[in-house]
């Protein structure tokens, strides 16, 4: 597209007077759309994409780097109601793991751009940075161990004009986080219109039944204005692909009472009362300025499966010696008054052992001993999740300056804050220091990240006689990170009587954050950046970026992205960039603390997370954090000729000191002596320590290839979308607090091959779409242990849905997800006897890229007015 008229000149400027709210380089694509009727039509219908870089307008062909546009019809092609499922579907360089039995990384679930962790990836709101979650994915399974990401999952896809996905690192231009690359979420901005749609689905095996209720409507805001308004309203039942663990059987079969069946769940957790409410507000003040202000308000409950508490075996209730002898507390005091009789368990069912039905009688040496079998005598399982609240509000003004050295340039002022709060509870567990006096429900506590920005950009395009004008782009940006924890109630963290005896102390589970585990963190920071792109002739056109970023806790650095694109041909051009880049260790991975419980080769234990400046972190090799640092390089082409698109893209990403999570540190004796000096509570039953760290440097490459082609096709309009990529990261340096395990999990756990390739047909009153999705090898992983890793197959599934235009307002479609019900891997790892060894009750490896629960069917009404 050549830009010298005077007429694509001032519409050019009129683009980017309409999307000066993102302050970011506007980009425009052509896609073929139906009109809201659904009639046949070919028109070709302009967007706006809002990345890239911060000059004129040109379609997704003329970009010099990689951009993905998923429209909101393309959104609405699939059964899903969660954001990231939504994506996945049409980035096959976005990978997202479901993460059963994983602590917080069930209620946020992470999702990884180009084979990265998913903090590397920068989310934008109508172009802002979008505020990060307060959950930190402690057990993230392995890539996303320690991740603290955008909550993604809030955004209702019904609010949204369209996705704008940069392929591509982005930290010169944008800042912290953009290594992998940024995603824009740019809201509807209709002044009128709207649509009401329900959705209700449930899985094939008959479980995990939802419900979505959603709703858009725009409304003019004086006469100069919009506002433009979004609901979503959501429940959703958990699910099972469970088996029964073979010592729930085995109680089960010896008579025991209380012993689920089965005993421990890996599905999908439950979503109760998920709202999101979103708002876009624009107005015209004077002929030269427009006032705008968006933000939303989410919250939902969550809740999942946890592990199963053995009843003769679990440390800290039950036994803490392997199951040897029943852990029996004296309430009178230890050698005081009515001694407690040993238990040796010698019988399943303890109730058959004579020594417990001394303690379980109502005598007085009853009385005076407890064990926790009285009580929960088929062991427990805990329940764990959260109510998780989301908020954000930004304001500004923008405008075009009418006179001065800046004449015919535009400005942009704004400011933003967002909030979110993770409440985690915890149920159907104990805090075994007290006894029978515990409660079985606890609120452990607090996590709230609050962030704050104000940015001031301005732009400008001057002529220096080349093909068209030099846009030259600068800006400043103030950002406020503060990361708070909360103590919980009382009895989630508190040492009851029994502690001294070898009762563990807190909430089992998940121990509640003591008073002296709360504070509030807070980090600064402040950025400059230039951004200017010259067009040298028409064929041959590059960009440069500069930006200066100082941080008050560890000090200042200067990135660079040089952009560049050749017009071969009229069709065919080539594309590349360079650039470095970085992303800031959030406030959180550097102050929080936590204790967890979790499988260590195949068993369960609590470990705990110190920060890294802890003295027992100190002691076992952590060391304050530092900024992640990334080199990055694409070359690409594009090719366009008629109704065929094709773009191939090669990248290359380098990522020296990346932060995560270490390997768990087994504790001595001496290490245990440390952390009850620094206040650390249950120490005795802890078994490892882990802290966040820069330990590992890795290089990430691959491939993406994206065509699409359209033509008429039994009597409608088919178009036609393929997209495949290649992802390998390969770990250059590590150390031994990284561990063999966790760099083969960094370097297999994801597909190294992704694809999609999608039919979509339309005639006058009917329309579908088929996608396959291509998912290759991968490393099939079970409980983060490396007994159970394996090559998993290759494997194909299906989607696909049909809607029928019954008036010009209401649509009925049906569809499903994985339509023929693909079964993830199912895990056949053996125990040193070649018995199949499956003690945690798992059907399928949890690392499965298309989940575990199967296929997914769902129906759909829409009225559009």
């Amino acid at each position: 597209m050549k830009l010298k008229s005077n007429t694509l000149r001032r519409a050019i400027r009129f683009a980017l007077a309409s999307a000066a709210t993102t302050s970011l380089l506007t980009t425009t694509v052509m896609a073929e759309e139906a009109d809201q009727t659904k009639a046949k039509t070919d028109e070709k219908v302009e967007k706006i994409a809002v990345v890239g870089s911060r000059a004129a307008p040109r379609s997704v062909g003329e970009s010099p780097v990689p951009i993905d546009i998923i429209g909101a019809e393309d959104m609405s092609k699939a059964a899903g109601s969660d954001m990231l499922e939504l994506l996945k579907g049409s980035v096959p360089s976005l990978n997202v793991h479901a993460n059963p039995i994983s602590d917080a990384a069930t209620l946020v679930r992470p999702a990884n751009l180009r084979g990265l962790p998913a903090d590397s990836t920068l989310i934008l709101l109508n172009g802002k940075r979008r505020h990060r979650s307060s959950v930190i994915a402690f057990l993230g399974g392995g890539i996303n161990d320690g991740a603290q990401g955008p909550d993604i999952s809030v955004i209702p896809s019904i609010a949204l004009k369209q996705v704008e996905v940069l392929r591509d690192g982005a930290a010169a231009q944008y800042g912290s986080d953009a290594i992998a690359g940024v995603m824009n979420f740019v809201l509807k901005d209709a002044s009128e219109g709207g649509s009401f749609s329900i959705r209700q689905g449930e899985y094939y095996e008959g479980d995990g039944d939802t419900t979505v209720i959603e709703g858009n409507v725009g409304l003019p805001f004086t006469d100069d204005g919009f506002a433009n308004l979004s609901f979503q309203y959501k429940e959703a039942d958990a699910t099972s692909r469970s088996v029964q663990r073979p010592d729930a059987a085995a109680y089960i079969g010896a008579g025991v009472e209380g012993v689920g069946d089965p005993a421990q769940i890996w599905g999908a957790p439950e979503i109760k009362d998920d709202i999101s409410i979103f708002g876009n507000i624009g107005v015209d003040v004077t002929d030269n300025a427009r006032f705008y202000m968006f933000g939303n308000y989410s919250e939902r409950d969550v809740k999942g499966g946890f592990y199963y508490r053995n009843p003769q075996t679990r440390p800290g209730v039950y036994s803490n010696d392997g199951g040897e002898t029943l852990l029996v507390g004296d309430l009178d005091g230890v050698g005081v008054g009515i001694e407690c009789p040993v238990v040796n368990l010698t019988d399943r069912n303890v109730a058959n052992i004579p020594a417990y039905q001394l303690i379980a009688a109502d005598t007085e040496l009853g009385r005076n001993c407890f064990a926790f079998n009285e009580i929960l005598p088929g062991g427990f399982t805990p329940n764990f999740g959260g109510n998780i609240t989301d908020t954000s509000l930004t304001i500004g003004v923008e405008g075009e300056f009418k006179d001065g050295f800046l004449e015919g340039g535009f400005w942009d002022l704004s400011g933003s804050v967002g909030r979110n709060e993770s409440r985690y509870f915890i149920t159907n567990t104990v805090n075994a220091s007290l006894g029978a006096d515990t409660p079985m429900d606890f609120s452990p506590g607090k996590y709230i990240q609050l962030e704050k920005n104000f940015n001031f950009d301005v732009s400008k395009g001057y002529d220096f006689d080349l093909a068209y004008d030099v846009n030259v782009a600068a800006g400043l940006e103030w950002h406020e990170e503060t990361f708070e924890v909360l103590s919980g109630d009382e009895a989630s963290f508190i040492a009851g009587p029994l502690t001294e005896q070898g009762f563990g102390i807190g909430s089992n589970g998940f121990p509640g954050f003591k008073p002296s585990a709360a504070g509030e963190y807070t980090r600064r920071n402040y950025a400059a950046y230039v951004d200017i792109e010259t067009p040298f002739t028409e064929d041959f056109m590059m960009g440069w970026a500069l930006r200066y970023e100082d941080y008050d806790s560890f000090g200042s650095t200067t990135n660079f992205k040089i952009t560049g694109q050749y017009h071969v041909t009229e069709d065919f051009s080539v594309r590349g960039s360079i650039s470095t880049g970085f992303r800031a260790p959030t406030v959180g991975q550097a102050n929080v603390s936590n204790v967890q419980t979790n499988l260590s080769s195949g068993v369960l234990v609590d470990s705990a997370l110190l920060p890294p400046t802890n003295p027992v972190s100190e002691q076992l090799g952590g060391t304050e954090l530092t900024p992640e640092e990334s080199e990055s390089y694409t070359l690409g082409a594009v090719y366009r000729s008629g109704d065929l698109f094709i773009t191939l893209d090669y990248y290359n990403i380098e990522v020296t000191d990346r932060l995560s999570q270490s390997e768990k540190i087994v504790l001595s004796d001496a290490d245990k002596e440390a952390l009850k000096a620094a206040g650390v509570p249950n120490v005795d039953n802890l078994a490892q320590v882990s802290f966040f760290t820069n330990d590992f440097d890795t290089t990430t490459q691959g491939i993406d290839l994206v065509g699409n082609y359209s033509m008429d096709m039994l009597g409608g309009y088919a178009t036609f979308s393929a997209a495949y990529n290649w992802n390998e990261t390969e770990v250059d340096r590590f150390s031994a607090i990284t561990g063999d395990f966790k760099v083969s999990r960094l370097e297999n756990d994801l597909p190294k091959h992704r694809g999609t390739l999608t039919w979509a047909q339309q005639w006058d009153n009917f329309s579908g779409f088929v996608r396959m999705n291509y998912f290759g090898e991968y490393q099939g992983v079970h409980v983060d242990y490396d007994a159970t890793a394996k090559t998993a197959d290759a494997t194909i599934t299906f989607d696909a849905e049909l809607t029928y235009f019954a008036t010009d307002s209401i649509s009925l479609s049906v569809g499903a997800n994985n339509i023929f019900d693909q079964d993830a891997e199912e895990l056949d790892f053996f125990d040193a006897t070649g018995i199949p060894n499956n003690n945690w009750g798992g059907k399928y490896y949890e690392t499965s890229p298309y989940g575990i629960n199967g296929g997914f069917y769902y129906v759909k009404a829409t009225y559009t007015f």
